[in-house]
């Protein structure tokens, strides 16, 4: 599938913004015309004295960049805790209430947050969400296109053949997952559209900070800079014969392509780690990687590595550990996304050259 382009509207508001219901603020003359409007439906708010905007991230990657754009304008939480499998988190009834008291809500979007529309029901009006997806080119890697339409091939054979029951295609086509790969951060130019979006959101809903929210963000976007120059010279170290990358779920799609690498396949065969691969999908797996002659098998560390590992034992190439869905602790290695994408990036190319 070709890679989607999405190009109007930052802010989902699955419930209306409650009682919020006046006019955005109109944006000062300097403000400098953005591509994207990321305000549509968020009101300034009212603050106390000393009182800060209620702010929610979904992941510790988002939380970070809010965090970066922020500064101390914002009092932020953050949904998911270190080291969770944002696939695979359940919220609780304490998301709910932090949730419930949130003048906005950041998510990541492009399906990551599955868990997200159920909590913001339990939550109940007024919870204004901006997906950072939207406006980004959102990518479909070929490996999982490739799976997605066996699967739909599948189903189709079962139906002609009286075979398909209702809930068969779940079960058993359905973890192929099909669609764009939601893990946008693996690109830093598209975690530059994010500090976008989140400084013209907060300033939408804080306009006496919008300056201060406007400048974070452009010192936060040369950082950003920084680490793709960093990064591409890095890899540069890699030939491209051995820029072939295995990984627990097809998580780097946008990375390969903005760096020159090749996804052959995945352990769990989608987007989400919530796959499970049969006794077939591993075995095509494991010939692809002595075929073409791939160096390692990546996984995530918020991954069960069960099955990476017994790929990667069968097939004599090392396994790797990465930071993929997840910050570490504020003191380890990947303590904030620079830092996680310096590691990440390390660690492939020491692998791979």
């Amino acid at each position: 599938m070709k890679a989607l382009s999405r190009v109007w509207g930052f802010v989902i508001t699955l419930l209306l913004v409650g009682a919020a219901g006046c006019a955005p603020a109109a944006a000062p003359a300097d403000a400098p015309t953005p591509v994207h409007d990321a305000t549509p439906n968020l009101a300034p708010v009212t603050l106390g004295a000393g009182e800060r905007l209620r702010v929610v991230a979904t992941t510790t990657i988002v939380a970070d960049v809010v965090k970066n754009i922020g500064g101390e304008r914002i009092a932020l939480s953050t949904l998911l805790p270190v080291g969770a499998d944002p696939h695979a988190f359940e919220p609780t009834p304490r998301d709910v209430a932090s949730i419930s008291a949130a003048h906005v809500v950041f998510a990541n979007g492009a399906g990551l947050e599955a868990f997200l529309d159920n909590l913001l029901r339990n939550a109940g009006e007024g919870v204004a969400v901006v997906d950072l997806s939207q406006g980004i080119e959102l990518l479909e890697s070929a490996e999982a296109e490739s799976h997605h339409g066996e699967a739909e091939a599948e189903s189709h054979h079962g139906e002609a053949e009286g075979e398909h029951h209702e809930g068969e295609a779940e079960g058993e086509h359905g973890h192929h997952h099909g669609g764009a790969d939601p893990h946008i951060w693996f690109d830093p130019h598209n975690v530059m559209v994010w500090a976008d979006t989140i400084a013209e959101a907060l300033g939408a809903l804080d306009p006496q900070g919008a300056e201060t929210y406007r400048a974070n963000a452009a010192a936060y976007k040369a950082r950003l800079q920084e680490l793709d120059a960093w990064i591409k010279g890095l890899v540069a170290q890699v030939p491209q014969e051995n820029r072939r990358l295995v990984t627990d779920h097809t998580a780097f799609t946008y990375f390969a392509q903005r760096y020159g690498f090749e996804q052959v396949g995945a352990v769990f065969p989608g987007y989400s780690t919530l796959a499970e691969p049969s006794a077939a999908d591993l075995a095509a797996l494991e010939t692809a990687i002595r075929e073409q002659e791939v160096r390692a098998v990546f996984v995530g560390l918020t991954v069960n590595p069960s099955l990476a590992q017994r790929v990667a034992e069968d097939t004599g190439v090392q396994l790797v550990f990465l930071y993929t869905g997840s910050l570490s602790e504020p003191d380890g290695p990947a303590g904030d996304y620079l830092a996680m994408m310096r590691y990440n990036v390390s660690a492939i190319v020491a692998a791979l050259r």
